[in-house]
């Protein structure tokens, strides 16, 4: 028992170690930190204040509401406190039929009553205990006045809620990528794959599918380049772009001599200190709205000699069966221990299937065509 919570700590540790070594975590959240900045760039969220509060998290916008309204009832309940009190409204008696005609409001005699006042006014309850007289100009100006304020309250507070839960972002939660990649051959090529599924029916219409290589680099000159990206390019069977999504789709990178994988092997890939970044851009068929879903994969995520297990199977019925319990299986599979030797068994089978063809057995002799003939004689004495 001892040991076993021993053992979960000890990955607990090794896993917020990799998450905080990640750029991108694995449900594509970026892993980045600015640093100190000035005053200007503070004050640039400030004014694009719409795109700030719509990227706050919930218990602020939960809190922003609360405070907006509440403290624009409070405000204006001391607005009109003021006026009453500036009026004697506080002063006269109840009972005086030539106090009631000459007061501002109605039934308003402490900040509570003016509080109660400006919450009914603002969210048009009105009980009709407390009310205006119009014999104070200056009342009507600040009725107008909160009206206006509670139509603009309502209007920002219900735009940024109904944007927050239509961001594009929520819909992304609904595409997955495979837990791990694999390297295996494909159609004759020696390539690095992923696996995606969209687990909604509506499709990602104009589904883009691209990589970047992030790892430190050293120029010709000597500079350290962290972070330095190198592009990835992406297939699928019928392509990369406007892929029909509609199952789960595995995502192929060739490891040709261009490729940053070409230099690595077997043994020496878990050595390595990159991380593969995947994007998918796409548009909701139902909202057409532009997201974006990423995931990265270390050296440790990616398993050289291996191939996913199958997950589309049809039914007696005729449909078309998505397991998804082994959307991020594998299986060993027969693979090159490196890309160089399988660039040159291949090259070399191309040679032979030449040599055959040209009925040559012997590899050093090279094939000519003599373009001039001439006779050989002997002479003899």
């Amino acid at each position: 028992m001892f040991q076993f919570i021993r053992k979960q700590i000890h990955n607990h540790l090794v896993e917020r170690k990799i998450r905080r070594t990640r750029l991108v975590t694995k449900d594509g959240h970026c892993n980045i930190k600015f640093g100190t900045t000035e005053y200007h760039n503070h004050f640039a969220f400030l004014m694009d204040f719409w795109t700030t509060f719509v990227e706050i998290h919930w218990c602020f916008v939960i809190f922003l509401f609360a405070a907006a309204f509440t403290g624009s009832w409070f405000i204006f309940g001391l607005l009109w406190y003021t006026l009453a009190k500036n009026n004697g409204d506080l002063d006269v008696l109840q009972n005086s039929s030539e106090s009631q005609r000459m007061k501002c409001i109605d039934n308003i005699n402490s900040l509570t009553t003016a509080f109660l006042y400006s919450l009914e006014t603002q969210t048009t309850i009105g009980y009709g205990g407390r009310a205006l007289t119009g014999h104070c100009p200056g009342t009507v100006a600040l009725l107008i006045i909160q009206s206006l304020m509670g139509a603009i309250i309502n209007c920002f507070m219900c735009g940024l809620i109904l944007a927050k839960i239509s961001l594009p972002k929520r819909r992304a939660k609904t595409v997955t990528f495979s837990e791990t990649a694999v390297i295996c051959l494909w159609k004759g090529n020696l390539c690095l794959q992923i696996r995606v599924a969209n687990l909604r029916k509506t499709l990602l219409i104009g589904s883009h599918i691209y990589g970047k290589l992030l790892r430190t680099t050293i120029t010709l000159e000597g500079e350290t380049i962290i972070l330095d990206q190198v592009n990835i390019d992406f297939l699928v069977d019928a392509g990369k772009d406007n892929l029909f999504f509609i199952c789960p789709l595995a995502l192929y990178h060739v490891i040709d001599k261009y490729s940053p994988f070409s230099e690595m092997a077997e043994d020496t890939l878990q050595q390595q200190d990159f991380e593969l970044v995947v994007f998918l851009d796409g548009t909701a068929e139902s909202t057409s709205l532009s997201c974006q879903v990423r995931t990265s994969y270390l050296p440790r995520e990616i398993k050289w000699g291996y191939n996913f297990l199958p997950v589309i199977s049809r039914t007696k019925g005729g449909k078309y069966r998505v397991d998804l319990s082994s959307f991020s299986k594998t299986e060993p599979e027969v693979t090159p221990h490196c890309a160089c030797c399988f660039h040159n068994e291949h090259n070399k089978e191309l040679i032979l299937h030449r040599h055959e063809r040209e009925g040559i057995d012997n590899l050093v002799f090279d094939v000519i065509d003599l373009q001039d003939s001439f006779d050989v004689t002997e002479k003899s004495d």
